[in-house]
């Protein structure tokens, strides 16, 4: 007994250690049994603050619908991947019209269009009027057919219906640069004026002579002369020699400067083509 006397006799101040972690203990497991603090409820949202976004949400999906359905022209031979979404084609037909055009071949109608890329008769109805083919592409004749004599025996063709085949019987002229003529053509949507053979990489001032002696500009693409100090950013990117940024920065000098004078006055502009202002006048007027 005085064995277990010795190792359980405890002093006054080890008893009220012991007393107090009981109490801990015991305070301990109240607050795991019982929660004193509930957690706050949930706040409850007002329904009309609810309809208030709803409506915020389908008025920014209404906006983002009419910029979608705005589709500027554009020749469908140069769509692109991203102009392609935003007119609200699959990925599968824009890689066909890519395949298509990558083997050097154009699409010359809205009926091609649709063989080439496969989509259906709904988006080819919305999107189609928005295309820009080359004048020249719808009133092409006969390949070969002279359209006026002239000149006593000279025969002029039509440049903008002229073959590769035409084109390389001038001297000078080859496979390669006739199929550039060509292809220029395509891209600007036809010649205007045939001072816009100066733009075609490769032909000298003595080739470009020698077409203008054999060719003329019969059928003219059908364009509309855009006012300069009018026009937006995004119809100045579709005239040939524009490009996107430049077009912005015409914008912008024509803000700063509040209207354009005259034609030379673009040449203080950087990066502006200055020696094809004769060109761009093609296109453009200073109304």
């Amino acid at each position: 007994m005085k064995f277990l006397k010795s190792h359980f006799a405890l002093t006054r101040s080890q008893q009220n250690g012991i007393f107090v972690l009981v109490i801990l203990i015991i305070i301990l497991q109240f607050f795991l049994l019982f929660d004193p603090f509930p957690k706050s409820r949930p706040k409850v949202v007002d329904q009309h603050e609810i309809e208030s976004f709803r409506k915020q949400l389908d008025s920014l999906n209404r906006v983002t619908v009419q910029r979608r359905d705005t589709v500027y022209p554009f020749n469908p031979n140069y769509l692109s991947d991203f102009k392609g979404y935003h007119i609200g084609m699959s990925p599968d037909e824009i890689d066909r019209l890519l395949a298509f055009r990558r083997k050097g071949k154009w699409v010359n109608s809205i009926e091609d269009f649709q063989k080439v890329t496969g989509i259906s008769d709904s988006l080819l109805a919305k999107i189609s009027p928005s295309f820009r083919f080359p004048e020249w592409v719808k009133k092409q004749k006969a390949k070969n057919q002279p359209e006026v004599a002239v000149h006593g025996e000279i025969i002029l063709m039509d440049l903008n219906t002229a073959s590769a085949e035409d084109l390389q019987k001038i001297n000078g002229i080859g496979e390669i640069l006739s199929q550039r003529i060509i292809k220029y053509r395509s891209s600007i949507g036809g010649f205007v004026d045939r001072s816009q053979l100066q733009d075609v990489y490769g032909l000298s001032p003595e080739v470009i002579n020698s077409i203008n002696q054999k060719f003329r500009i019969a059928t003219k693409p059908d364009i509309k002369i855009k006012n300069i100090n009018t026009i937006s950013a995004s119809e100045l990117f579709e005239i040939p020699y524009i490009n996107q940024q430049l077009a912005k920065e015409i914008i912008t000098y024509r803000k700063l400067h509040e209207g354009i004078k005259s034609f030379e006055e673009l040449a203080k502009i950087d990066q502006f083509p200055s020696d094809k202002i004769d060109r761009i006048k093609l296109y453009l007027a200073l109304n």
